[in-house]
């Protein structure tokens, strides 16, 4: 059995394809909203633009005020999106690697019409130095549309650990293509040893339980990130999307000081029919916990992986092979522990 339970009830609305809350009996419950936090690099790019172009900028850090600053000067010969008009409307983004969580991208504002635009802006993070110096810049351009579909136009990666600090003077930069390891999330953070099971209405008697449960049991996770010299503060964040509210919300309790954290940890969901299984998706989020802010980590989600949940198209339904198979195992084997072992990705 696991050293922490909690319980939370759902109930999912037949006629809306959403799903809400009912009631929840857990101390863990947060406002915080994973799904809407978890970021890749590359989310949102519509586009099938070369990159070319080069991007002036400058980095320094700011040791009075542990502040690094990416001083964002201006771009030259960005590729054209719109051809019939000839014009491109370019916006600068960046993102420590491999920190993707919303806290860690910074924009510029959007200049319009035009593939030579001047930005003359400083994107801040706040940050300690020694956690700055193991992670990478990504600096990226993009068109911005209206609709929201907007274009990849080039970009570029910087280890931070090999950077001369003592150069601050603004430099040119060719833009590259995306990085392949970025795409194809090549990178290891983890794995995470889980047990899940879907108990189906009515299987242990009559209206017992009254509802479907699935149940997560988190186990561990070995060869965490390592963030810090002094290890890492781990816990694990759920939720079953396509629900981001507080009370879908449940935590494990922080491991410190560990990159390979045993949290013996069970959470309960009802509300369930068994139907839902095929819209719905359990998200579990690992992070770094510090006093200030939280650290991505990296997570998996659970679900089958087609896009789309209750006739709506969305990006998190994208769950990997391994990630589809263990779900499907789980509805096939009701009222059956299903154990498995799976790489924590970016999301």
């Amino acid at each position: 059995e696991s050293d922490t339970a909690s319980e939370i009830s759902f109930q999912f609305n037949k006629h809306k394809k959403t799903p809400s809350i009912g009631s929840h009996s857990s101390d863990m419950a947060s406002v915080s909203s994973v799904s809407g936090s978890v970021l890749s690099v590359y989310s949102g790019d519509f586009g099938s633009v070369d990159a070319q172009g080069t991007v002036e900028f400058a980095l320094d850090y700011d040791e009075k005020n542990r502040e690094f600053q990416v001083h964002v000067s201006q771009c030259k010969d960005l590729a054209v999106v719109d051809e019939k008009k000839g014009r491109s409307d370019p916006y600068v983004k960046t993102y420590l690697l491999p920190d993707k969580a919303r806290m860690g991208k910074r924009k510029t504002s959007v200049k319009k019409r035009t593939v030579n635009p001047i930005y003359n802006e400083v994107l801040r993070y706040k940050i300690e130095k020694m956690v700055l110096l193991i992670q990478k810049l990504n600096l990226s351009v993009w068109h911005n549309d209206p609709l929201g579909r907007n274009s990849f136009l080039g970009e570029i990666e910087i280890d931070l650990a090999s950077w001369d600090w003592s150069n601050r003077k603004l430099n040119w930069y060719p833009l590259k293509p995306r990085s392949l390891s970025a795409v194809n999330g090549v990178d290891h953070r983890g794995v995470m040893n889980l047990s899940i099971k879907y108990v189906p209405p009515g299987s242990l008697g009559p209206k017992n339980p009254p509802s479907g449960e699935v149940h997560i049991w988190v186990k561990d996770v070995k060869d965490l990130l390592q963030l810090r010299p002094s290890g890492v503060d781990s816990f694990v964040k759920c939720y079953v999307l396509p629900d981001t509210s507080k009370k879908s919300y449940q935590k494990t309790r922080v491991i410190k000081r560990d990159t390979n954290p045993i949290f013996n940890h069970t959470i309960v969901y009802d509300g369930f029919h068994t139907e839902d299984l095929k819209d719905a998706c359990v998200e579990l989020t690992v992070w770094d916990h510090e006093k200030l802010t939280n650290h991505f980590l990296g997570g998996i989600r659970l679900g089958l992986g087609t896009g789309s949940s209750y006739g709506i198209s969305v990006d998190w339904m994208d769950s990997t092979q391994e990630e589809v198979a263990f779900w499907q195992e789980m509805m096939s084997a009701a009222d059956e522990w299903v154990e498995g072992l799976l790489p924590l990705r970016s999301l």
